[in-house]
């Protein structure tokens, strides 16, 4: 029989799957606006955030502008008086999101066709702060608790029926329930993006307009419906992402932070790579909690899933600065 330490190596190693399609999951919002229209979307994090906390704000009947309001008309008012279900404060969202997508095209992307990079770049960091802002004074700074009705905790199930595995040391593998249907809703969103990005029309549009903006113009690809359609995929992969990861932790404005862990991610699989950014997250999310069990804890002290993902970007930097699965780019001058 294997060793009761070999059996909690493996649940830190499906634990670290687990949190490598959430990271997964977040980068996926970078690659599709990047491979669409050469964007490093700095907002992705926040557009999570402000998704999430639509979300909330829905789902509990909360007054959008209540702190504002109140303070210029000397009132108070907080919530409508009703609950939304959770799917019907779903869709909602989702149509937020949308909404969002047109006026970013429309007041944003459309002003800065071929412009340089680092100017869209900084336009995506003023989005950014304007979405944290805004989602302050619309739904307020204060913890809210997210719930969809997930399950949460360790799943008894599971547990009970693999702690025969390493004898009486072992007492079977303990998997947050939270955390296997989020991996199951991520499975499902990535399988589904990929498939949209390879073979259908629009995807290979997409391809297109990321390589060049005004070849696809002249063989008549729109290149503000495929900005909008782009938009409006990384609104529901922002949606989806704040769900999870708001379940979870709480939906606060830190959560905006998780776009920081999809960096080193999307230095390991490329930019421009949809599976890289799959593969990239796996690595990421198993490597700082194997190496966390098998050399931080012992040895370091802890604490080294705080920087494990950022070394590990740092050597592909040096080494592979495309990733794994990006496109290396030559320029000639």
């Amino acid at each position: 029989m294997l060793s009761a330490d070999f059996f909690y190596g493996m649940e830190v190693f499906l634990n670290g799957l687990m949190t490598g399609v959430m990271y997964s999951l977040v980068a996926l919002g970078f690659v599709l606006i990047f491979k669409a229209s050469g964007i490093f979307n700095y907002a992705q994090g926040v557009m999570a955030l402000f998704a999430a906390l639509t979300l909330v704000g829905f789902q509990n009947g909360q007054v959008p502008f209540s702190h504002l309001i109140n303070a210029i008309f000397g009132t108070d008012i907080h919530h409508f008086g009703w609950h939304l279900p959770a799917f019907l404060a779903i869709l909602l969202a989702l149509l937020v999101m949308i909404i969002f997508a047109f006026l970013v095209e429309k007041f944003v992307l459309k002003h800065l066709v071929n412009q340089e990079p680092i100017i869209l770049f900084m336009a995506t960091i003023g989005l950014a702060y304007f979405m944290e802002g805004f989602g302050d004074l619309m739904w307020g700074s204060n913890v809210k608790k997210l719930d969809i009705g997930i399950p949460q905790g360790g799943n008894f199930w599971i547990e009970e029926n693999t702690a025969f595995l390493g004898g009486e040391d072992f007492y079977g593998f303990y998997l947050d329930t939270l955390d296997i249907y989020a991996t199951v809703i991520a499975i499902i969103l990535v399988s589904g993006l990929v498939t949209f990005s390879q073979y259908t029309k629009t995807g290979r549009a997409l391809r297109a307009v990321a390589d060049d903006h005004q070849a696809a113009l002249s063989v008549g690809i729109s290149l503000r419906t495929i900005w909008v359609i782009v938009w409006c995929i990384a609104g529901f992969v922002a949606l989806v992402a704040g769900i999870m990861w708001g379940s979870k932790s709480g939906v606060q404005f830190s959560l905006s932070l998780i776009a920081l862990k999809a960096l080193p991610v999307l230095m390991l699989g490329g930019f421009t790579s949809i599976p890289g950014a799959i593969i990239g997250g796996l690595i990421i999310g198993v490597g700082e909690k194997m190496f966390e069990f098998l050399i931080g804890a012992p040895f370091l002290g802890g604490a080294t899933e705080n920087w494990f993902a950022y070394m590990l970007a740092l050597v592909f930097l040096v080494f592979r600065p495309q990733g794994l699965f990006g496109e290396k780019i030559i320029e000639r001058v």
